[in-house]
């Protein structure tokens, strides 16, 4: 029997026609359609379409509500692309955005954030130890600024998460961060663990382990294609020796390692 896929033009009808439109579908398909799971399709998958593409990031007009995200990921989950996307859904609106990235990671150029599809965008940079509070605001003294948009926060320190806490508190502008959550060892990166203890909302970005589960982990791999053990826990570039993994096939690959 042929299979009926919910089609994705449909994430681009405005909110308020979404029930219309899902519903003429169900009725076009001839039977009903379960919106967060069409007809078996992988449920990480399409949990990540859903939330970012139906329940896209909805800009905040109110100082007294923003808040600080954070949206983890494991290796190549694509959290730089929806960075963007989100950047430029404010930017289409008439929205000013502000873009930070780790000053060392260069591997798009100096000060740019870019996607494994293609997609970039210039941004400014941040060094370790520097004050974020004191950027941001400076950055607001130049013009209104709906939302801050942070790529590799996992490179972030505590006192630095402080510092986009009490901008979010104290300058009224929502902080968007997006940023591995554990090394290839499975341990937290500095500023991945403050953020989980400091976040407002936390969003994670999926993606799949070979297996078809949702990837949690991810090995760094050697020149012989084995997982390594030991090593720096920064190492800029080299994407091809990181894969993705769910947390069974992550213990299979390092020798079900215990702390």
């Amino acid at each position: 029997m042929q299979r009926r896929w919910l089609p994705l033009y449909l994430c681009e009808v405005p909110e308020r026609f979404q029930c219309r439109a899902v519903f003429q579908y169900r009725r076009a398909a001839g039977r009903p359609v379960d919106v967060r799971r069409p007809f078996g399709l992988d449920s990480a998958l399409w949990e990540f379409w859903f939330t970012y593409l139906f329940e896209s990031h909805r800009p905040c007009h109110n100082p007294h509500m923003a808040k600080l995200y954070f949206n983890y990921s494991t290796m190549n989950a694509g959290k730089s692309t929806v960075l963007l996307q989100a950047s430029h859904n404010y930017r289409e609106r008439g929205m000013e955005t502000y873009l930070l990235t780790a000053q060392f990671d260069n591997r798009a150029g100096d000060g740019r954030i870019a996607s494994r599809i293609g997609i970039g965008q210039d941004a400014d940079t941040f060094a370790a130890g520097e004050d974020l509070f004191a950027k941001i605001e400076a950055r607001l003294s130049q013009g209104q600024v709906a939302c801050v948009f942070i790529d590799e926060a996992q490179f972030l320190d505590k006192a630095q998460v402080w510092q986009l806490a009490r901008a979010v508190d104290d300058l009224g502008v929502p902080i968007m961060c997006y940023g591995l959550r554990v090394d290839f060892q499975g341990e937290l990166f500095p500023g991945s663990a403050a953020l989980l203890a400091l976040a407002d909302e936390m969003r994670e970005v999926r993606t799949i382990c070979h297996c078809g589960k949702k990837a949690t982990m991810v090995i760094r791999q050697g020149p012989d294609g084995k997982a390594l053990l030991e090593g720096d826990q920064v190492q800029i570039g080299g994407n091809e020796t990181y894969v993705s993994l769910c947390r069974r096939h992550w213990r299979e690959a390092v020798g079900d390692r215990t702390a």
